[in-house]
């Protein structure tokens, strides 16, 4: 009988993971505020409790990336339920500082090892089909994120207790974890050999991975700022209701799906000229919503900023995974996407910080300046990485050939 192509079947997995995650984030966009009030916390108390999400996500993310390279891409099922599982624990304990970073921790845990498995699907399948799989799985991400942001909102608008939104996140990731399962291959498929080393060994570059981390970073820093202060951005300084404060993070990640699907109708010889002008536009975004003298124009500001961000980091893990070997991809992904996560630290903490010295306002300003930075970064490190930025040969040529093109630019 016959069945549908290996890469149809990646590219489904991938985009239900997506859907989850993106439900997730959106949610939690959303829920800031509520969960803030909650918890009985201020800003940099709040910031402080943001950190311990990175602290979970970073060496599940690690551990991630080597679960996958061993026992295979089902690994990916297991992690999308236990996201679900997380954000409902994490509202439900959230009653002090102590109880919200102890849920926090759980949901950065589950978040990281959804964020890697997805993307270590989504990398193979990029390779197989030659299609921009990763860029446009970040466009399917956000699309979920703007409907779970306005459901979120309009929910709590109602009267709704906090837990209500991610308990539906949670019936998602449980049915999309069962499709996961049955639409991924239980096998890992014949690994391609990795570059060997002086010693006879095998090895897998890291200072290359480390240098693009670092992008990320700074890219995610940028982008999550904004999806994880945007609301209460809107609420403490523009005095919104959390309605219409819903409206920060849905506008936000609107336009980053629509500029993600938009990338990715370009060609991959655009990749450098796509991180300098998005880290620009980014920019001057956060900057415009600093000086927002109203909600129409710190909604124009988030677009910029949106606008800006939306391509970074799936243009920087699409480099990665034009110049990974099979056998190590996970590992690859994981140590990437583990670097780039700092941002997570970076961005929302950093945010915190700002804002109890400053305001927030002068917290949007400090968001611009790391914009600015990746503009100025971005150019040097690939060149740096010596990682090609156009697509790798097809995988019929010999595996020499494959590995070589790891290292040219």
């Amino acid at each position: 009988m016959a069945t549908a192509s290996p890469h149809r079947q990646l590219v489904t997995a991938t985009y239900l993971a997506s859907v989850v995650f993106g439900a997730f984030w959106g949610t939690w966009g959303s829920a800031v505020p509520r969960v803030r009030d909650q918890a009985g916390l201020d800003d940099a108390q709040l910031g402080t409790a943001l950190l311990f999400i990175s602290a979970g996500a970073l060496p599940a993310m690690l551990l991630t990336g080597r679960a996958l390279d061993r026992w295979g891409l089902r690994c990916t099922a297991l992690t999308v339920v236990a996201l679900g599982g997380a954000g409902v624990a994490a509202s439900v304990t959230a009653g002090g500082l102590v109880g919200l970073c102890a849920g926090l921790t759980g949901v950065g845990v589950a978040s990281g090892a959804v964020d890697v498995a997805m993307h270590s699907v989504g990398g193979r399948a990029e390779q197989r089909s030659g299609r921009p799989i990763i860029t446009r799985t970040g466009a399917v991400f956000s699309t979920t994120v703007v409907v779970s942001s306005l459901g979120t909102g309009a929910a709590y608008a109602l009267g709704a207790p906090t837990w209500v939104p991610f308990a539906a996140v949670l019936l998602v990731s449980v049915l999309a974890g069962a499709a996961i399962h049955r639409t991924l291959p239980s096998d890992t498929s014949a690994p391609e050999p990795v570059a060997p080393s002086s010693t006879g060994g095998f090895r897998m570059p890291v200072v290359p991975l480390l240098l693009v981390g670092v992008l990320g970073a700074l890219a995610f820093a940028s982008e999550n700022a904004h999806q994880s202060w945007g609301a209460v951005f809107m609420e403490d300084v523009l005095a919104t209701g959390p309605g219409l404060s819903a409206t920060a993070p849905a506008a936000f990640a609107a336009v980053v799906a629509t500029t993600r699907f938009a990338v990715s109708t370009l060609n991959p010889a655009h990749a450098r000229k796509v991180l300098v002008l998005g880290s620009v536009v980014a920019a001057a975004g956060a900057a415009l919503l600093a000086r927002a003298p109203s909600v129409p124009v710190a909604l124009a500001g988030l677009v910029l900023a949106a606008a800006g961000t939306a391509a970074l980091f799936p243009t920087l893990l699409s480099i990665v995974s034009r110049n990974a070997v099979e056998s190590s991809r996970g590992r690859a992904t994981s140590l990437v996407t583990a670097v780039s996560y700092l941002g997570f630290l970076l961005g929302p903490v950093y945010v915190g910080l700002w804002a109890s010295a400053t305001g927030l306002r002068g917290a949007m300003v400090a968001v611009a300046a790391l914009g600015l930075a990746l503009a100025a970064l971005a150019l040097p490190l690939l060149a740096l990485s010596r990682y090609a930025v156009t697509p790798r040969p097809p995988a019929h040529q010999p595996d020499a050939a494959r590995v070589t093109s790891a290292h040219t630019v």
